[in-house]
């Protein structure tokens, strides 16, 4: 059974960063891997995403700020995050696309409090 795990996460000043990383175990083919978000009483939304050929995407509230990377061999994915605000406070999510069908991590809590 794959499982993806996710680390990274924590409690962060306005203005700081963090680098959420996720790895899926055992090894898989990667069509697609991405970073989702859930906010407090907001619905699960997409943050970014990038391709097996390297192509990625960004929410607009995240362009300049995130960064999306992937790492092949490695079956990791990675999401730093610099200028963090208050409304960047979510649970993360990653996912991964294979061939037949997209796997989940379980969330890492992200939050930005002064």
């Amino acid at each position: 059974q794959v499982r993806l795990v996710e680390s990274g996460g924590g409690l962060v000043q306005p203005g700081g960063s963090l680098t959420l990383s996720c790895t899926a175990s055992p090894s898989i083919f990667i069509d697609y891997t991405g970073w989702y978000r859930q906010g407090p009483g907001k619905q699960r939304e997409l943050v970014a995403g990038i391709t097996r050929a390297g192509s990625s995407n960004y929410a607009d509230f995240v362009k300049g700020r995130f960064t999306i990377s992937r790492d092949i061999p490695k079956n990791a994915v990675y999401l730093q995050m610099n200028s963090l605000k208050s409304e960047d406070t979510a649970v993360y999510y990653c996912i991964m696309t294979g061939k037949t069908q997209d796997y989940w991590g379980q969330g890492t809590q992200v939050t930005v409090s002064s």
